[in-house]
Formats: C-alpha cells, sequence, structure tokens
C-alpha cells in the first residue's frame, strides 16, 4: 500500500527539521494556574491509552466545565460517567498506564496536552466531588501528570472547527443510531421504533 516509509528518526528530522526553542520550552512537568484555568473551563477532553501489545483507543470524556478535577500541580481525576461497558481504554490502562489527555474548549482555537501515568481509582472521598446531577461515579481515572502544554492553533484554522458556516448539513451523514440499525437488524423493530428506543435511551442513561 505504501511505498515510501520513513523508519528512523533521523530521516524524519532531515525532512522535518528541528523543533524550535519555543516549542520545546512550552512544556512542563505540572500544570500551571493558565492550565488549571484551562481545564476548569474545559466540557470535553480526548483520552488516549495503548495496551501493553500496542493495541490503541482514545475515548472522548465530557460534561459540565469543571468536570475534571485537578487535584495539585502534579495530579488530576476524570470522572466515569456510565457509558456502553466496553471498557477499552480503562482494560488499556490495567496493562499500560501511560496515557494522553486533549482538553478543549467551544471556539478556543488552543488546545491543552496532557501526557501521564493513570490508575483507576475508587477513592471515596474523591468520587464524591466528582458527582453530577446528584449520582457519584463508581470510578475515576486519577492522572499523574509528566508533561502539559499549550498546543498552537493551525489545526482548528484549518479545519474551521468552530466556524458554523464551514459546518457540513447534519443530514449528510446517517446517524450512528442508523448506522447500527443497518448493522445490526434488530428483529421485530422499524427503524422509526429503533431511532426513538436509542434516543430514550441516550436520555435515560446520561447520568
Amino acid at each position: 500500500m505504501f511505498k515510501r516509509v520513513v523508519t528512523s528518526e533521523s530521516e524524519l528530522r532531515q525532512l522535518m527539521g528541528t523543533p524550535s526553542e519555543r516549542a520545546v520550552k512550552k512544556e512542563s512537568a505540572n500544570v500551571d494556574e493558565h492550565g488549571r484555568d484551562f481545564i476548569a473551563r474545559s466540557p470535553f477532553l480526548l483520552l488516549a491509552t495503548s495496551s501493553a501489545s500496542g493495541r490503541c483507543d482514545v475515548s472522548p470524556k465530557g460534561d459540565a466545565p469543571g468536570f475534571v478535577r485537578v487535584l495539585d500541580e502534579h495530579h488530576l481525576a476524570i470522572p466515569d460517567r456510565i457509558g456502553n461497558k466496553r471498557l477499552d481504554g480503562m482494560r488499556n490502562i490495567l496493562e499500560n498506564p501511560h496515557v494522553g489527555l486533549i482538553f478543549l474548549i467551544p471556539g478556543r482555537e488552543e488546545t491543552l496536552r496532557v501526557n501521564g501515568r493513570a490508575w483507576i481509582v475508587r477513592d471515596e472521598a474523591l468520587l464524591t466531588t466528582l458527582s453530577a446531577q446528584g449520582k457519584l461515579p463508581q470510578l475515576a481515572i486519577g492522572v499523574e501528570i509528566e508533561e502539559c502544554f499549550f498546543h498552537c492553533p493551525k489545526a482548528f484554522r484549518r479545519s474551521k472547527l468552530w466556524e458554523p458556516a464551514s459546518w457540513p448539513d447534519r443530514d449528510a451523514l446517517p446517524t450512528m443510531a442508523c448506522v447500527l440499525y443497518e448493522k445490526l437488524q434488530p428483529a421485530g423493530k422499524t427503524l422509526e421504533e429503533y431511532l426513538r428506543e436509542s434516543e430514550e435511551g441516550l436520555q435515560r442513561t446520561l447520568y
């Protein structure tokens, strides 16, 4: 499939060059006040994990701004809300604790990147502080920060992600529920029934 593959860092550097001093020095081993403020206003993050064998997963996490708690300059906690119970990321963490996070804020072109080590935690006192809609999460992901830095806005500028005029029509693609109906072909259910039940289930299991 691919004919010209880069196979070493030296070849990669010859092609791409080296990072600027600014790009290197922006990284820190802790979260400062600017990072804290960003996380406090972020309603959404992406959690990247990998199994011991290299199987990768990226999972979206979202809730009201501030749902991720910064415990101190080296630690944060992410509540685990109700999901589909696949536990892809959780299973990876059990095998390989290294994780990568990207925090986003709607309308902001910068993102905050955090890399570190993670644990699946059940600390009752911590879980109590992570409750939402009157419900406590069963688990949280605790992260020890090893790298933290802001990422530049180029990706958002290029993609025009926050520009509504560039957004495709909502009907341009079928919804996930439509795709699943076609894939699963549930017996005895019309598409309309399946779509209604899917939406009702989503609303019922948000928390």
